[in-house]
């Protein structure tokens, strides 16, 4: 695995999820001191502080945000914070990418959290697509009917890297795209 994705993935870990890992942690909006977390790079991988702001900057999600001396992730998080996003007014379609192994579970219980603090959708099927292959097995996309469910009074917030962010997906909601559609 190439060192840029190691770094990203380790900036993920803890940035996301285990913040102790590089002896950081997060303040309530899920900040972190970009020059502690430099050094840990630097000690474990022996990146520089412009290797890191580099591999952020060219991250292809957009997974992180630096702010200063801060840094954090924009989504995804285990561990409680609060991204001080506003409630916004999704498009009426959005999209979640699964594997088949887990289509029974959701059309019986919905799209769920599991240990993340959101559900994650996309804005299209590619994307959807797109999350759905990092896992092997058969790929299902879902449609999600948001305009019902921000109707419905179910919030939406959107993420600063396009990811659209919502607590629970209802089965209602849900439609499974026929194979023939998928792009």
């Amino acid at each position: 695995m190439p060192i840029d994705t190691q770094i990203s993935k380790f900036v993920s870990l803890v940035l996301r999820h285990a913040p102790q890992e590089a002896g950081l942690s997060l303040d309530e909006n899920g900040w972190a001191d970009l020059g502690a977390l430099c050094k840990v790079i630097q000690a474990k991988f022996g990146a520089s502080t412009g290797g890191v702001a580099r591999i952020v900057a060219e991250n292809p999600k957009r997974r992180f945000a630096i702010e200063g001396n801060r840094i954090r992730a924009v989504q995804g998080h285990s561990v409680d914070i609060d991204l001080g996003l506003a409630p916004t007014i999704p498009p009426d379609t959005l999209y979640h990418g699964t594997k088949e192994g887990f289509l029974p579970a959701i059309l019986r219980e919905g799209v769920t959290r599991q240990s993340r603090q959101h559900v994650h959708l996309s804005k299209n099927m590619e994307t959807a697509l797109v999350v759905a292959r990092r896992r092997a097995g058969k790929s299902v996309i879902l449609q999600i009917d948001s305009a019902s469910m921000n109707k419905d009074g179910v919030s939406f917030f959107l993420s600063d890297n396009g990811v659209w962010l919502t607590n629970h997906v209802s089965p209602r909601y849900l439609t499974q795209m026929p194979e023939r559609e998928l792009p």
